[in-house]
């Protein structure tokens, strides 16, 4: 395995970060399907446990969650819908989100 570089707040090998903003330092066509589809799927499973966080919270407050948790919980699904957009634009995933406000 590569060296071990900070990117986005994890730590992940340096052969997956490309300067250029796509996987083409990856060979394998097929590979990099596979890395778009577990990207898109993660941002998928991240957005839909933001929701499930949210409704917890005002399920068991019986209000809203505060305003500096929606804030910081958009922020995050919007990280999320861009990191998904970049590999597997055009998808459902902006709609579906845009209808859990």
């Amino acid at each position: 395995m590569g060296d071990l570089k900070k990117g986005r707040g994890i730590s992940v090998p340096s052969y997956l970060i490309s300067t250029t903003g796509d996987l083409s330092c990856m060979q394998d066509k097929e590979t990099k399907e596979m890395l778009a589809d577990l990207v898109w799927l993660n941002a998928v499973i991240a957005t839909e446990l933001i929701q499930i966080t949210e409704n917890s919270s005002a399920i068991l407050r019986k209000s809203p969650p505060p305003a500096s948790c929606r804030a910081e919980h958009q922020a995050l699904r919007e990280t999320a819908l861009a990191m998904a957009e970049r590999y597997r634009p055009g998808t459902m995933l902006a709609r579906h989100l845009g209808e859990h406000q």
